[in-house]
């Protein structure tokens, strides 16, 4: 069977940067596959490129067998991907309710005209819809129900911002579900807390996370593919990548590594 999704020679440059550099990815379906590396690396760029923000330069990326370069970004979407973002992007000023019922929307058969009109069909499916918000919140324990329902999206803390994303990423009932530093900003509480939302999603969803949290990599992934300046330098299981020498020099940098090397000697 042929992995869920597949990037084959992915290279691309702004202007004269080359960003990513002829990367080979799979990730099969229920796996949950890490991207690391410093700063810089290029792992935002490959989420960009997969969900159709950009389009590579050279190489494809297939998600369930079909080629999606060029394929734009609603498209993707309901095709079975969904993503967070580094930086949180929420509809502020709508309520924690309404900023999931959206991710839904794409999966929905109602018309703009039967929406005006308020037809029985769209009635139907705006209820299911909240249903769903509903349903997809309360996993999130009670930071997101009750009386936050009806809250807008920009009275919630920094960390249930982060969940509610996730929440309306969830809405699209995603086949691959790209999630990028979940944990940035978090305190140590919030990090254990996302690692276990985290941790009950996998096998229900297929995942691939960008995190710097190494810990965090460590006890969740299936597998970790590490980046530098674009490349791919190790992939392997996470405590074989966590001693690999490639990795250690491309965060400690080469210097560092030669000297600790010395010091043990």
């Amino acid at each position: 069977m042929a992995p869920l999704l597949e990037l084959h020679g992915v290279s691309k440059s702004f202007g004269g940067l080359r960003v990513i550099q002829n990367l080979d990815l799979m990730v099969e379906e229920g796996e949950i596959v890490s991207l690391i590396g410093p700063n810089g690396a290029g792992k935002t760029t490959v989420f960009n490129l997969v969900t159709g923000v950009y389009s590579p330069d050279e190489g494809t990326i297939r998600l369930a067998g079909e080629d999606i370069v060029g394929v734009p970004p609603h498209r993707i979407a309901t095709m079975g991907a969904a993503r967070t973002s580094q930086s949180i992007r929420l509809f502020l000023n709508m309520s924690v309710r309404e900023n999931v019922m959206v991710g839904g929307y794409g999966r929905t058969q109602t018309r703009p005209w039967q929406a005006v009109l308020r037809t029985r069909g769209a009635r139907a499916e705006e209820s299911e819809e909240q249903r769903l918000a509903e349903e997809l919140l309360s996993f999130f324990g009670k930071r997101l129900v009750g009386f936050r329902l009806e809250q807008p999206a920009y009275s919630l803390s920094y960390a249930n911002r982060r969940r509610l994303e996730i929440a309306r990423a969830l809405a699209l009932k995603p086949r691959v579900l790209f999630l990028d530093e979940p944990t940035a900003g978090m305190n140590p509480t919030e990090t254990a807390e996302m690692l276990e939302i985290i941790r009950t999603l996998k096998g229900r969803f297929t995942i691939l996370l960008i995190e710097h949290k190494l810990d965090l990599v460590m006890q969740l992934s299936d597998r970790v593919v590490v980046m530098d300046d674009g490349e791919r330098i190790a992939e392997g299981l996470p405590r074989e990548v966590a001693s690999d020498p490639a990795v250690i020099a491309a965060y400690l940098g080469s210097r560092e590594v030669g000297a600790s090397k010395e010091r043990a000697l």
